[in-house]
């Protein structure tokens, strides 16, 4: 039987990466020096990292310049809310290799935007909530 009295529980591991791998929209989160950004993703999650593509500018200079990322999903239905966050370290893939491996992924720009570099995220820390969304309370 559920427990309806805890409003939240902690998803695995497995859990968690089932969730990352069935979507496909996240946030990023980068630094520039001490200014934080956090930016919409399309990705693929694949073999417990995380890919994604872009154009130059901010996103690509954030990565390159500070490795150390996070990167958050949600998933609601109902009455229930799923979260998932991660912590890891991103590098621009850089060889034909690591490149065509990525190209082979089901990664594609949801606009029509030249965005030639890939960025993988190796994750260092998983995270993931699943609550019971009930009916507010300002008690």
């Amino acid at each position: 039987m559920e427990n309806t009295t805890d409003p939240a529980r902690v998803l695995s591991d497995e859990e968690s990466w089932s969730l990352l791998e069935a979507r496909s929209f996240g946030r990023l989160a980068y630094a520039i020096g001490s200014h934080p950004e956090i930016v919409p993703i399309n990705y693929c999650a694949n073999d417990r990292k995380i890919y994604f593509r872009t154009a130059g500018g901010d996103k690509l200079f954030g990565v390159t310049l500070n490795h150390n990322v996070a990167f958050e999903i949600d998933d609601i239905r109902g009455d229930r809310a799923k979260s998932v966050i991660v912590s890891g370290t991103a590098r621009r893939l850089e060889t034909s290799a690591e490149i065509e491996k990525a190209e082979e992924l089901p990664l594609r720009p949801w606009v029509p935007s030249a965005k030639f570099n890939y960025v993988e995220i190796e994750v260092d820390e998983i995270s993931g909530r699943e609550f019971h969304l009930g009916p507010e309370s300002c008690d």
